[in-house]
């Protein structure tokens, strides 16, 4: 009887168990980012937590804070890393964690969407994410876009390396991304992207070089009379968790959510090319867009090239160069 009674009791208090997780509240996540809900990485974000209900469904509520809400790009990445925030997106800041990711910075590596996608849905993306997860004490769920950068400005339309010299650019990035405009004749301008407009409008600054959504996102076209598709940099999007967030996830969790990050990858990209179409469409009729002569510009600036590759080598820009 007591034999009897014991698994009696097992079963009742095993029963209560899985009755108290069938109710149980779903877990609130966060998902920070430094840019606005116009950008790729909010439709990431939303892209990943529609894919995580479909998996585990009402086990999370995800709740997204774009545009700086819970601080600016640096500080986001400094409080996942600390784990007092579950998950980030993120882009350029990224690239600061190790000068190997420098290589993001290095001036028309790409050529187009489609040799971004081949490359960084390969080797290079898995090295990539094992390297910044080594490096810095994150969980990467996920490598997407933020996309190529072009340049806006108020004096002429650039359409070869000439063109630059003398222009005062707003530019954002690393030094590589700096060294770039400073070999081209520019001066790089470290002014803050919500003081740009202003600095366009009273001449601080010549112009800016940006992604396609933020020029529009900032209407920056009102006080700027040249949009000139450079595609210099490409920046990729970064999709983090903490690991004290990743940590404390079930076995199964963790394992939906880096499958969760991979299913949407390509649905990404395509994501990114109709947003960066739909802004370009729009702001056509209100500056002149021209397109540039891109295999002068990779010549002059070879030396930052040369500069990264002495001091990171070369393995990463090869496997870019395999899938051109």
């Amino acid at each position: 009887m007591k034999t009897v009674s014991r698994h009696l009791a097992l079963a009742i208090a095993a029963s209560l168990a899985i009755a108290t997780a069938a109710t149980a509240a779903p877990r609130e996540v966060r998902i920070a980012s430094h840019v606005s809900a116009l950008a790729p990485l909010h439709a990431q974000s939303q892209m990943f937590a529609a894919e995580i209900e479909k998996r585990l469904p009402g086990h999370f509520v995800f709740k997204l804070f774009p545009g700086g809400q819970l601080g600016k790009e640096d500080a986001l990445i400094d409080n996942a890393r600390l784990g007092s925030i579950e998950m980030i997106n993120v882009a350029s800041g990224v690239l600061k964690l190790d000068k190997k990711l420098g290589v993001f910075d290095l001036p028309w590596l790409f050529t187009d969407r489609a040799q971004v996608k081949r490359a960084m849905m390969g080797p290079l993306g898995k090295q990539v994410a094992e390297r910044l997860e080594s490096k810095s004490g994150v969980v990467v769920i996920g490598i997407y876009e933020n996309g190529f950068r072009h340049v806006m400005n108020s004096v002429r339309a650039i359409k070869e390396p000439a063109d630059m010299k003398g222009l005062k650019i707003r530019v954002a990035g690393g030094k590589f991304r700096q060294q770039v405009f400073a070999d081209l004749g520019a001066t790089p301008a470290k002014v803050s992207w919500a003081e740009t407009f202003t600095a366009m409008q009273t001449g601080v600054v010549d112009g800016a070089e940006s992604g396609i959504y933020g020029f529009y996102e900032s209407k920056l076209y009102e006080v700027q009379k040249h949009l000139s598709l450079t595609n210099h940099v490409y920046t990729p999007s970064f999709l983090i968790a903490s690991k004290a967030f990743f940590s404390s996830l079930t076995p199964e969790e963790q394992k939906a959510f880096r499958e969760a990050g991979a299913a949407i990858t390509a649905a990404t990209y395509d994501e990114a090319a109709a947003l960066e179409d739909k802004y370009l469409a729009t702001m056509k009729g209100k500056v002149e867009v021209n397109d540039v002569d891109l295999p002068a510009f990779r010549k002059a600036t070879q030396a930052t090239y040369d500069s990264y590759v002495k001091s990171q080598g070369d393995d990463w820009i090869k496997l870019i160069n395999a899938v051109r």
